[in-house]
């Protein structure tokens, strides 16, 4: 399988918020040859990025990125991405500006955003961007967009042309199938996200990790976080939780609801109110079966939690094997 940006493989793990991908899920995809993302902080905390950065850098001497979601306050941690000269700055709800490429190109650092429509990639173009990310509807968390994968990155595909911008497909993929039918439609890579989120190095409580083998069905809704992130709709488990409170009214948030749990997050303690949209992570106490957990439509494809190296490898090899299998039985019939 061929490698994209000067990674080893094309495998891309999605910045799972709010720290669900920390330096030892990164490092250990980072090893396995993929590009294992960051998920930066949603607010300015530059001192603690700057340390998360370098403890990833202790476990991996390989490269790696940082996501950063643009909607929330962000310029400190950027200045401070290209200071330490992370690989891959990976951008996500907000303008890919061509200011802000052109200081990361001049840090040397390449810049990745993540997109929902042709609009945006059109822009992403324009700008000079060294990748982009098609996210299709399936995928789990906060999605973008509203047209599904298979519509959506063969236009993207198309609209790139001949320009050296790889273009890196997301939202339903979690195994070698997946990763063979993007390649299929033109992109030249994948990001997972739900699939590592099931890892034994991500951050997620083990409860949560859990239910992802658990549960086959997933819903996009809106009913959580509405007041920190408004008009971010998100992909999450159906879950008895959510089944109960999935015609939340319009006017309600989570301001007002009861505490349910605390959680450490980035060093951090917070407070977790009913349909806050914080899923849990290894420090979460509380009502753990009350909260958000985020996961892509094709959740019920996944069985076991494993290693994030043995999700690297083993989606490469799946690849190849089915490749030649239908380049064989294709060249023979």
């Amino acid at each position: 399988m061929k490698g994209i940006l000067g990674f080893e493989y094309g495998i891309v793990q999605a910045p799972l918020g709010p720290d669900i991908s920390g330096p030892e899920l990164v490092a250990a995809v980072a090893n396995a040859g993929g590009i294992g993302l960051l998920r930066c902080p949603d607010w300015e905390c530059p001192d603690y990025l700057r340390e998360l950065i370098r403890k990833t850098k202790t476990l991996t001497e390989k490269p790696f990125g940082i996501g950063v979601v643009l909607a929330f306050p962000h310029d400190l941690n950027i200045k401070t991405i290209l200071e330490e000269k992370v690989a891959v700055l990976q951008l996500y709800w907000g303008d890919c500006s061509q200011e802000l490429v052109d200081d990361a190109h001049f840090a040397g650092v390449k810049v990745i955003p993540q997109v929902g429509n042709v609009e945006e990639a059109r822009k992403a173009v324009a700008v000079g961007v060294d990748a982009i990310i098609v996210q299709g509807h399936e995928a789990g968390g906060h999605v973008i967009g509203k047209d599904g994968l298979f519509s959506l990155l063969p236009r993207v595909v198309d609209l790139v042309g001949e320009r050296d911008i790889p273009v890196i497909a997301a939202g339903g993929i979690v195994d070698g199938r997946g990763y063979v039918a993007a390649l299929s439609l033109g992109a030249q890579g994948v990001c997972l996200g739900t699939r590592f989120v099931a890892t034994h190095e991500s951050y997620a409580h083990p409860i949560y990790k859990r239910k992802l083998i658990e549960y086959e069905k997933t819903e996009y809704t809106d009913v959580f976080g509405r007041a920190r992130w408004p008009g971010a709709p998100q992909r999450v488990l159906e879950t008895p939780f959510f089944d109960d409170w999935r015609s939340l009214p319009a006017h309600e948030n989570e301001v007002n609801q009861p505490i349910i749990g605390r959680s450490i997050i980035h060093g951090v303690e917070k407070e977790i109110r009913r349909f806050s949209g914080t899923v849990p992570n290894m420090t979460t106490t509380g009502d753990l079966e009350s909260m958000a957990m985020y996961a892509g439509q094709s959740v019920g494809l996944i069985k076991e939690i494993l290693p994030a190296g043995e999700v690297v490898k083993s989606l490469v090899e799946e690849a190849q094997a089915l490749i030649l299998q239908k380049f064989n039985n294709a060249t023979t019939t």
